[in-house]
């Protein structure tokens, strides 16, 4: 089984990925996802995924957060995931629900600012990826 990590290179999902470990049993592996928004520039500015003046490349974006994962937690593996340009947080948090059950995942780690209010924003990924019975939650949500 696995522990899968839902990666953005925010402050939370650096944290969710760092304390991944220890919820993880000798035999299971961390497991980080980035959705990436397919040549959506400016998803990908906002995240820190492009540095100013650089265009969207999906090679370079993908060994940038790769990178971060190992740097984060060197016993994690990384994938990703290629979403629609404009896709809304819901699409990814299906991305990442489908991705978790797709990886038979015992839980998923997920950093989220506004879990503490019952994970219903509607412009997170939270609610969506919680709703799912098929793996436990953690929710980390203090960055350090």
């Amino acid at each position: 089984m696995t522990v899968v990590v839902p990666y953005d290179s925010s402050r939370r999902s650096k944290a969710a990925l760092d304390r991944a470990s220890e919820f993880t049993d000798t035999n299971e592996s961390v497991l980080s996802v980035a959705v990436i928004p397919n040549g959506n520039e400016r998803y990908a500015r906002e995240r820190g995924w492009l540095d100013e003046g650089e265009e969207f490349d999906p090679k370079h974006i993908v060994d940038r957060l790769a990178a971060e994962v190992t740097e984060i937690n060197p016993n994690a593996s990384f994938e990703y995931v290629v979403a629609s340009r404009y896709a809304q947080a819901g699409q990814i948090a299906s991305e990442i629900r489908t991705f978790a059950k797709d990886r038979n995942a015992r839980l998923v780690v997920l950093g989220s600012e506004n879990a503490g209010r019952i994970v219903s924003n509607v412009s997170s990924v939270a609610s969506t990826v919680t709703a799912d019975s098929a793996y436990d939650v953690l929710i980390v949500r203090q960055p350090d």
